[in-house]
């Protein structure tokens, strides 16, 4: 059987945390768009028999009716298909949830917060999903498959190993638990990283957000293409996703003004259809007005610049004065050899301190 395994779309979210730039939001939600017209078109190419959403599709706050039309009409195309869609915790299965509400297509079945069963011919799909932002009950402990000499599919949205308060309440699945139930392939989703060759014949996967949310989630994004039998898994990752985001840091050790800094970065070759952030490092010895420098920046694929960078002060020579900022530097640095575990903290104390007495 050949399938395609995605997840974590989320289809109209607003990407505010992304820039300030108004038209970016837009953008990305065009490119959530042209990525899934191209799963589909890869799926009637490619004759695939199975497509598994393993949640966060859509954004429930966010997601709009012109949205699912769209989304319903291509599932349309794609007849011979079977759709399986694992509701998770930004698109749960509410009462006024489009999942709830909306008239489908009759290919597309979505799984409710039981665990649920479709036996097909030569394949039994198992799926459950969030009926809540949050979700802790799941029933896999005394679960038992219906038919083990089929080809079972598992399609849910939750945490594989989840160590902390945090991720246990979003579907806490054991990944030994897993394994002793016998699934063939297991269709997850809510974690944004692709993880499907870390152990050989891995069969428990993660396909990864299927375009990415913003800079903590950079290189190539798309979905997982799999062909399945009893005994023999081929997965390959197929990306979709137009743009990726890349962090370039720039050293502004030995610039002199913020000029400079501005023209090392305009001197920079970016590619098209790649989302840049600027990380400024290293130990700066002028000011950094970040609103200025993104005037005098020209690219327009820069949508983000942070400034990690330190004050180059000779804090030995500092400390050997007679003067207010000599006794301030002693005394933290007194505090970094006693407490090195403050250290990152003391170091901002030192730099708001400098900013303050150099007034």
């Amino acid at each position: 059987m050949k399938f395609v395994h995605m997840a974590d779309m989320h289809f109209d979210t607003s990407f505010t945390t992304l820039t300030n730039k108004s038209d970016l939001g837009d953008k990305r939600r065009l490119d959530q768009r042209i990525a899934f017209n191209k799963i589909i078109k890869f799926i009637k190419e490619n004759e695939i028999q199975f497509l598994f959403i393993a949640g966060d599709f859509y954004e429930h706050e966010y997601i709009r009716q012109s949205t699912i039309d769209y989304i319903n009409n291509l599932f349309k195309e794609i007849p011979n298909t079977h759709v399986f869609i694992s509701p998770g915790n930004h698109d749960p299965f509410l009462k006024n949830s489009f999942y709830n509400k909306y008239n489908w297509n009759s290919n597309v079945h979505i799984f409710g917060p039981e665990l649920s069963v479709v036996e097909l011919e030569d394949v039994d799909v198992y799926g459950y999903g969030f009926d809540d932002f949050y979700y802790t009950n799941t029933e896999l402990e005394d679960f038992k498959l219906a038919n083990p000499n089929k080809i079972n599919i598992l399609v849910a949205h939750g945490t594989l190993n989840a160590s902390n308060t945090l991720e246990k309440v979003y579907n806490p699945i054991s990944e030994k638990l897993l394994k002793e139930k016998g699934f063939d392939y297991v269709a997850l989703g809510h974690i944004h990283k692709l993880d499907y060759n870390t152990e050989p014949n891995q069969r428990i996967v993660y396909c990864g957000s299927t375009v990415s949310m913003g800079f903590d989630e950079l290189g190539a994004h798309g979905i997982l293409v799999g062909d399945l039998e009893k005994e023999e898994l081929q997965i390959a990752f197929v990306p979709v996703d137009n743009c990726e985001f890349i962090i370039k840091e720039i050293d502004v050790t030995e610039m002199l003004d913020l000029d400079e800094l501005a023209s090392v970065i305009n001197s920079i070759e970016f590619e098209e259809n790649k989302y840049y952030k600027i990380s400024i490092i290293g130990k700066r010895n002028f000011e950094i007005d970040l609103f200025k420098l993104k005037k005098l920046i020209i690219n327009n694929n820069i949508i983000k610049i942070k400034d990690y960078t330190k004050m180059n002060y000779d804090l030995e020579k500092i400390m050997s004065e007679n003067t207010l900022r000599g006794l301030f530097v002693k005394e933290i640095m007194n505090k970094m050899e006693s407490n090195p575990e403050d250290r990152e903290v003391l170091e901002n104390a030192l730099e708001i301190g400098f900013e303050i007495l150099d007034k």
